[in-house]
């Protein structure tokens, strides 16, 4: 069992696979993009599985695919299927943005991928083109079509909330008593921005401000009241043991006789800190101990120069240098895309 200095149990990676993406969504990346890195700058398919090998020895027993968007890069069922065969771990999941998914979901749950946290954030067309700077809503809602007729389970959705945006938060209510999806709310995050020194805005006006932040108090309290307005009933908590199989810190509810649920992230209202359980592996093979930190470990030299023994030290390390807690950090440099959503 891996724990770090704080006495936390760490068994949660999360491994960014590229850093590219077919979206250019605001929050996550300015509207030129970022530079992409050179191929070579990018761990390959057997230095993550054996990154990944290493790490499951050390304690690591759950692995989710990121970005980018993990999809657009080639040979990704494949890795899948290695993956699990390399590490003997079976809870590996994926974030996307779901486009993809008509193409490769049966193929990866094939391989052995069964848990899919899908990234949406309207289901309004328009607001949904302007969030994604030109992306269709109607190719994500056919990646959660796509993953329920694959047979995945869990299938979540995320949504960040942003209080500029048309988010209409009762209609990805009503999901929930259609069918066993589960929808998390989750409060924007100052992630990137910090090059440009202005409350972790970008140079648009598109970045994060605390103007724009809507506390996960407010997002349930918004659900309970349009939610009984609407005959939804009472928003029920669950207890950890009725919760879908989270990795991560939502708090869940549902609402009498649904079969999906609603949670919230709450990073910085109710930061979860002290019950924090990752790391994670950067695309270009830099080993992050906190998403809002800038400290990294260089990952990538060490797996290609170094044997497996240099890799279970450099974990450790990780271990030892990961922080109590973010301190409510504004800004980062490295954006979403380049760290892996």
């Amino acid at each position: 069992m891996a724990t770090d200095a704080h006495g936390r149990r760490i068994d949660y990676l999360r491994i960014s696979v590229t850093d590219r993406c077919n979206l250019r969504c605001v929050y996550c990346m300015p509207a030129g993009g970022v530079p992409w890195k050179a191929p070579e700058e990018i761990l390959s398919w057997e230095e993550i599985e054996r990154f990944a090998a290493v790490a499951a020895g050390e304690g690591i027993s759950k692995i989710r695919l990121t970005g980018g968007e993990p999809l657009v890069r080639l040979g990704i069922v494949d890795h899948v299927r290695r993956l699990r065969a390399a590490t003997g771990i079976e809870s590996i999941a994926i974030t996307t943005n779901g486009t993809l998914l008509p193409r490769y979901a049966n193929d990866l749950f094939a391989a052995g991928l069964t848990r899919v946290n899908v990234s949406l954030d309207t289901l309004d067309p328009d607001t949904y083109s302007q969030v994604t700077r030109g992306g269709k809503l109607a190719d994500a809602l056919a990646g959660i079509e796509a993953a329920f007729d694959a047979g995945m389970d869990p299938v979540k959705i995320n949504v960040v909330v942003v209080r500029r945006l048309n988010q209409n938060l009762l209609g990805f209510a009503r999901m929930t008593l259609e069918r066993p999806v589960h929808v998390r709310f989750i409060e924007y995050m100052p992630v990137g921005g910090a090059e440009e020194g202005v409350a972790c805005a970008s140079t648009e006006g598109e970045g994060w401000t605390e103007a724009d932040e809507v506390p996960a108090d407010e997002i349930l309290a918004r659900l309970t009241a349009e939610g009984a307005l609407a005959g939804f009933g009472e928003l029920l908590p669950l207890a950890k043991a009725d919760a879908p199989g989270g990795w991560g810190p939502a708090r869940y509810y549902r609402y009498p006789g649904a079969p999906g649920t609603l949670g919230v992230i709450s990073p910085l209202s109710h930061h979860f800190c002290g019950e924090c359980n990752r790391l994670r592996l950067t695309a270009d093979g830099r080993l992050r101990t906190c998403l809002f930190s800038d400290d990294e470990l260089d990952a990538r030299t060490v797996l290609r120069s170094g044997t497996d023994a240099d890799i279970r030290e450099l974990i450790e390390a990780a271990l030892a240098a990961k922080p109590a807690s973010h301190n409510m950090r504004i800004g980062t440099v490295r954006r979403m895309s380049q760290i892996g959503g």
